[in-house]
């Protein structure tokens, strides 16, 4: 028969394979609960079942809660492929009048996020041929200002 220790090794590399398939971060924690309770048992080879199960219930739970407790999302939106701000500044050329009641256009010489050209949005009028700077991104339009 196999040993506990032998199984509860097992047990934890399976569940660290499952983490780095799918990057959750959740079973990252029962997975080396296990292999804490393989180290246990290694040094204590007659520990019975009961406590073995207590303790990979209290490791894996207690981590969990206290990396759940420690964690902080970095943003709430999804900006996949994108850079976290790094348009906001740019400075571009209005192409088309934009005011706070029509949607305007305007122009990078370099790409911003994959295009030279953006719907613009503004509180206040700006006209053709002005320079406008980046203050925001409202979805897929930009909001500026006149610079």
């Amino acid at each position: 028969m196999i040993e506990p220790m032998w199984i509860w090794g097992a047990l934890g590399l399976v569940l660290l394979g499952v983490e780095i398939a799918t990057g959750t971060f959740y079973v990252l924690w029962f997975g080396v609960a296990a292999l804490c309770v393989t180290i246990a048992m290694w040094l204590f080879p007659n520990m019975p079942n009961a406590m073995q199960y207590a303790m990979f219930a209290a490791l894996s739970l207690g981590s969990l809660a206290i990396w759940r407790l420690n964690y902080k999302k970095t943003s709430t939106d999804s900006r996949v492929g994108q850079s976290q701000g790094e348009e906001i500044g740019r400075i571009g050329t209005v192409i088309k009048t934009c005011s706070a009641t029509q949607s305007g256009k305007i122009h990078f010489t370099q790409g911003v996020m994959g295009s030279r050209e953006w719907v613009a949005v503004s509180n206040e009028t700006i006209e053709t041929g002005c320079n406008a700077k980046v203050v925001a991104v409202e979805g897929n339009e930009l909001r500026i200002v006149k610079c």
